[in-house]
């Protein structure tokens, strides 16, 4: 019986740290986003979708070290106050800056036929 549950223990640490090194990769691929695009918009962009899935993979990922107890109750807790206030708080960042009139940087290729529909 114990050899059962000690390979269900090391499923689980494995899958834990799995959903911890996702979590990780995810925050370094948001940093560099970071530092690679051109403009706020962009670089809000790769933030504002890799730092949601990023702390949502952690969480995860800790839950499951820690069982089912109060530390899972709270990191539960943690990651629904992170769901909301994360994607609000980029949105607030992003409003604010176009309404201070930050202007998304567009290529100059592209810019001004972004929406024109009319064949050639």
């Amino acid at each position: 019986m114990t050899r059962a549950v000690d390979k269900e223990m090391i499923f689980f640490e494995i899958i834990s740290w799995l959903f911890i090194a996702a979590g990780a990769l995810l925050g370094v691929a948001g940093g560099i986003g970071i530092h690679r695009f051109p403009d706020f918009y962009s670089r809000l962009h790769a933030v504002g979708i890799t730092d949601t899935l990023c702390a949502a993979m952690f969480l995860v990922g800790l839950c499951m070290q820690t069982g089912v107890s109060i530390a899972s109750l709270k990191l539960l807790l943690i990651f629904i106050f992170l769901f909301f206030s994360s994607p609000t708080a980029t949105h607030a960042l992003a409003n604010a800056a176009l309404l201070g009139g930050l202007k998304p940087e567009l290529d100059e290729e592209y810019h001004g036929h972004c929406f024109d529909r009319h064949p050639d």
